[in-house]
């Protein structure tokens, strides 16, 4: 059974830094892209960071120059570094694989930045 499993979420201060880990259990048939995405409370899911298989990353707006996507083929791992964080970088992080014959989602990682 395919599992993405999020680690390194937490209770940060403005202005800190967390790194996010999303780790694959199990096998997914030739995964393309990677990616984060974020819920925030009352907010809907939204884009945070892809990064393709040949390392082509993509960010909005919102978090470019504070975030950095990077990834591990060999272990089929995703990271998100997060840097200079705001208050409204406060949400429930997701990992998100596309792949040949589908796209998987991870259960969430929690992040909570206090002012």
């Amino acid at each position: 059974q395919v599992q993405l499993v999020e680690s390194g979420g937490g209770l940060v201060q403005a202005g800190g830094s967390l790194r996010l880990s999303c780790a694959l259990s199990g096998n997914i048939f030739s995964i393309t892209s990677m990616g984060w995405y974020r819920q925030g409370p009352g907010k809907q899911r939204e884009l945070v960071a892809t990064i393709t298989n040949s390392g082509r990353t993509n960010y909005p707006d919102s978090v470019k120059g504070r975030f950095t996507i990077s990834r591990d083929n060999a272990e089929n791992t995703v990271y998100l570094q997060m840097n200079s964080l705001k208050p409204e970088d406060t949400a429930v992080y997701y990992c998100r694989y596309w792949a040949r014959l589908g796209d998987y989602w991870g259960q969430g990682t929690q992040v909570t930045v206090s002012s």
